[in-house]
């Protein structure tokens, strides 16, 4: 079981995102290279707008559930915000669900629980993740704030 590790959150944690599960993602570029109409722009969003401490806490939540040995919200840690930090980013993505008909087929928590699942499923690539190398990186973005 790896090392517990702080999980740090810029600011407050309040900026929005507009969160989509991968496989939806490649099942709307799928459907916009086979449908789409040459020329046109589909912005491809999951209508999941959530603050990034919501998701935070709801990726704790998952993990206590699966793995056990909560709580991990413990472990959530504030840090000073980048400059010029985006409260919000978002997608329009009416024009793709008005002209082919896409929405997202997972919800925002079954999209997470699916990628929690698939991370744990897969621990050599995850293993790559945390080597030495993504220490580093770490290190050098977080060690400050």
């Amino acid at each position: 079981m790896p090392r517990r590790q702080r999980a740090p959150v810029y600011g407050d944690g309040r900026q929005i995102r507009d969160w989509l599960f991968v496989q939806d993602h490649c099942e709307a570029l799928d459907l916009v290279f086979r449908t789409g109409k040459s020329g046109d722009t589909y912005n491809i969003g999951g209508h999941n707008e959530i603050e990034n401490i919501e998701l935070v806490r709801r990726l704790c939540k998952v993990l206590d559930e699966i793995l056990g040995g909560g709580p991990r919200e413990n472990l959530i840690k504030f840090v000073k915000d980048r400059p010029g930090h985006d409260r919000r980013y978002a997608i329009d993505a009416s024009y793709l669900k008005r002209e082919l008909g896409w929405t997202p087929r997972h919800s925002f928590d079954q999209g997470l629980h699916l990628t929690v699942d698939w991370y744990l499923k897969n621990s050599e690539w995850l293993q790559g993740c945390i080597s030495g190398e993504y220490q580093k990186y770490y290190e050098l973005m977080y060690s400050k704030r």
